[in-house]
């Protein structure tokens, strides 16, 4: 389908991305029962655990928040942790615009709040395909968000009866299937710059002492940052 067909938003789409992200959801077990896990340690109860994953809906942030937890809660620094490392969804959801752009009202507000590491991934990578129906985001992003709240309650309800030691073969799930999923964005060796200079940013920010948010971030909006310079280098 051309690029200049307009945006569509079907019940078709949705279940194409609904299709897609079934087989993921798995994968993103491990990683919700951790924060179930260390909510529960850090004297969450379970409605409070599964109102952040449901409101918040992004693991990184919610692991950076419950790790800044204390007593007295500082809010401040648990908020900015949140809004920093969640920045990195800004360059991502502008890359997902000619979708967004056709989109008006719920249906806009929905999909942007469903968007994930994941969601955008496999979003990309059919839109480079020349999709148009811009409910597949909403599509991944609805069942990708009821299985972490789940997994997040389901983690809380077992953190006296499951204990994963840090470094668990099973934290590793996530990352690596969003790894299997840059492996379809890979477009040749124009992505080397963009690909190279985030995971130079982010390594060079972790070895000077910084902390989760700011690795993330940095490669985020530097890597973009690169992306865009190429892209416009080349028009």
């Amino acid at each position: 389908m051309s690029a200049s067909s307009p945006v569509t938003f079907t019940w078709a789409g949705f279940y194409d991305g609904l299709r897609l992200v079934l087989p993921l959801l798995p994968s993103f077990a491990p990683f919700g029962m951790v924060v179930g896990v260390l909510s529960a340690g850090e004297g969450l109860s379970l409605l409070e655990a599964g109102l952040m994953s449901a409101m918040v809906f992004a693991g990184t942030s919610q692991l950076v928040a419950l790790g800044a937890w204390g007593s007295p809660v500082p809010i401040l620094a648990v908020t900015l942790a949140v809004f920093v490392i969640n920045m990195r969804m800004a360059p991502m959801s502008a890359a997902l615009a000619p979708w967004f752009n056709g989109l008006r009202g719920w249906r806009l507000w929905a999909s942007l709040f469903t968007v994930t590491d994941h969601s955008f991934a496999l979003s990309v990578n059919e839109m480079r395909r020349g999709k148009r129906d811009a409910a597949l985001l909403l599509g991944l992003g609805v069942p990708s968000w009821l299985s972490w709240v789940a997994m997040v309650c389901l983690g809380h309800v077992l953190a006296g009866v499951v204990t994963l030691r840090p470094g668990h073969p099973l934290l590793f799930a996530g990352l690596a299937t969003m790894c299997a999923l840059l492996v379809t964005l890979w477009r040749g060796r124009g992505d080397i710059l963009p690909w190279g200079v985030a995971g130079a940013a982010g390594l060079t920010v972790q070895a000077v002492g910084l902390g989760q948010p700011w690795p993330v971030l940095a490669g985020a909006l530097i890597g973009s940052a690169a992306g865009a310079w190429r892209d416009r280098s080349r028009a």
